[in-house]
């Protein structure tokens, strides 16, 4: 969209000049409800404003795959979007089934559809239309029932028995019928909501073929009937009820044209609410353990301050000789990666909130973590290993990766913002795979020694990275310790170099020498 009449228009409600702010609302109908959320997500990315854009969406059909929904969930986008479905419109639903499944009959019925819309008709379609719209509802219905069954994490454990469809649902959705409206932002319930609410007939009859496009352009008519609800109220569906939350799961179904006997409906909707509420306790507890969790953390600062400080070395070389003065340390190091452990297989297991990657409370808990202990996870691992084996290709622990992945999102999402540069060393190396790179550095020099010279191109990259940390200050002041393993590679580095040429003078040369880093 760049370049574009679109952008131009927008800018004059993004122009931070003006003393009020314009909102911003997009809105769509059909694939223009697409062409809406696709603009939405376009300033949401851009960050156009300091108040988000908003998207209604009417029948519109799913947008976006299982990595934009992430995307979405991480950024805490989700609460800028809501579709508005009919109970039996069909195009909101199609994409649920492999596209390559309904593109005959798609095709097929695309030209009548774009007549009847742009026309505002009602006309009965012919017979081809009608075989082609029917074809067309029991494929979707077909794959709708394998998703409402088998839901998210079942279903990629069907990978290669059957095709999936890509696209995913995200935001709010508004499930409507002539008795009201129900809504929901669980992406599994909206699955489920997706295909029960379409499926009140068991057959694709005539009937049925003709509601599923006819409520597809009829949109004002059911709002309207929403609103006339809204209003004058609604009778209670179940007054035996024994709570309000039972009470008010009643109303959604009777609000959707359920009703109370629909059990596959209600179940969907008591799954939703009892799955937030055992991610929000599950929070909780993890909230209190991480008070623990930061004691050990606080320890091991400690730890790492008295070693540098009473042993001037640091606390990575410390821990790699397992010494009696490191037993309490080693403690708390397998403490912390039970704790963390669990909250990974958590979150794995989808027993937190989906959007829980993306809170800055865990992320940067995570991230601080690894940059204190990983560094002791590559000495233990050094130390057992006796030099044999590679950390970074078969030692390191998942937490790690993924907590690596979680801060690597959040600072793409967030790199437009800008961010101020470093005056001074970061107190905790940014790499916490560093210590693992200088091992691998010490071993790939010793076989350059021995006249390996496949190993020269990697250790000069080495060399370039620490460059590229020491000048963006994020390596921190305990690897210059005199007696540290990057300074026993440097000198050996160092050594190895002035031997092959003596006018060696790389950039990390000058910055050791010159000991610029104290500045």
């Amino acid at each position: 969209m760049e370049n574009t009449d679109f952008q131009a228009q927008l800018q004059t409600y993004t122009d931070s000049k003006q003393r009020k702010i314009k909102p911003i609302i997009f809105v769509g109908h059909s694939l223009g409800g697409s062409v809406a959320t696709l603009a939405t997500l376009w300033a949401l990315e851009k960050r156009l404003r300091q108040n988000s854009p908003f998207c209604i969406t009417f029948g519109s059909p799913l947008v976006g795959d299982v990595r934009l929904v992430d995307t979405v969930v991480r950024e805490n986008w989700g609460g800028n979007f809501c579709h508005v479905v009919s109970k039996h419109d069909i195009v909101p639903r199609m994409l649920l089934a492999p596209f390559e499944s309904i593109a005959e009959p798609l095709i097929a019925v695309f030209p009548y559809w774009q007549v009847v819309m742009a026309n505002d008709s009602k006309n009965v379609p012919d017979s081809f239309i009608q075989d082609a719209c029917r074809t067309l509802l029991n494929i979707v219905l077909q794959y709708t029932y394998t998703v409402a069954n088998y839901g998210f994490d079942s279903l990629r454990e069907l990978d290669g028995v059957i095709k999936r469809s890509p696209y995913r649902p995200f935001g709010t959705y508004m499930f409507c019928s002539s008795e009201g409206a129900a809504c929901t932002d669980n992406s599994e319930t909206i699955l489920k909501m997706l295909h029960l609410t379409a499926q009140s007939h068991e057959n694709a009859s005539d009937k049925t073929v003709q509601d599923c496009f006819s409520e597809h352009i009829g949109y004002g008519s059911v709002l309207k009937y929403v609103r006339e609800k809204s209003i004058i109220g609604s009778r209670i569906a179940n007054p035996d009820s024994v709570s309000s939350y039972e009470m008010g799961i009643s109303l959604q179904l009777e609000a959707i044209d359920f009703g109370d006997q629909n059990d596959h409906a209600r179940i969907a909707l008591q799954n939703a609410g009892n799955i937030e509420d055992k991610h929000s306790t599950n929070v909780a507890k993890l909230a209190i353990a991480l008070s623990e969790a930061q004691c050990n953390m606080a320890q091991l600062e400690w730890y790492k301050e008295r070693c540098e400080k009473e042993y001037g070395i640091t606390y990575y070389d410390s821990f790699k000789k397992h010494d009696k003065k490191d037993i309490n340390a080693n403690l708390r190091r397998v403490k912390l990666a039970l704790f963390w452990d669990d909250i990974i297989e958590k979150y794995k297991k989808h027993e937190l909130p989906s959007d829980f990657q993306s809170k800055n409370k865990w992320i940067y808990a995570g991230i601080t973590y690894s940059r204190l202990v990983e560094p002791l996870d590559i000495a233990h691992y050094y130390c057992t290993c006796k030099g044999n084996g590679n950390y970074l290709q078969d030692g390191r622990p998942t937490r790690h990766k993924v907590f690596q992945k979680w801060m690597e999102d959040k600072e793409e999402t967030h790199s437009s913002r800008g961010q101020k540069a470093r005056t001074k060393l970061a107190s905790l190396t940014q790499d916490s795979c560093f210590w693992a790179h200088v091992e691998e550095a010490l071993k790939e020099l010793a076989n350059l020694k021995q006249g390996q010279q496949q190993e020269l191109e990697s250790l000069e990259e080495f060399e370039n990275n620490v460059t590229r940390m020491i000048n963006s200050h994020s390596i921190s002041a305990d690897v210059f310790l005199e007696e540290s393993s990057f300074m026993v590679w440097w000198a050996e580095w160092k050594e190895y170099k002035k031997n092959q040429c003596l006018e060696w003078n790389s950039p990390l040369y000058k910055v050791m020498e010159c000991e610029s880093w104290k500045e």
